[in-house]
């Protein structure tokens, strides 16, 4: 039971990332011409989607 928590903490990973705005507050370097500013944050969107798959699948009770 304690192990299925632990996989929750995944979830912290993109709320910290995001916290401290000055790390991903500049332009370069571009992606497809998209500042650094955008792209890090939509990279964050997949990643999120993932990490929440990877936790749900983790956690899951399954039935036998």
């Amino acid at each position: 039971m304690m192990a299925r928590r632990a996989w929750y903490w995944l979830l912290a990973l993109p709320f910290i990332a995001l916290l401290d705005v000055p790390i991903y507050d500049r332009i370069d370097p571009r992606f497809a011409g998209i500042p650094f500013f955008y792209w890090y944050q939509l990279a964050w969107v997949v990643l999120t989607a993932m990490l929440l798959g990877v936790v749900y699948l983790a956690t899951r009770v399954r039935e036998r």
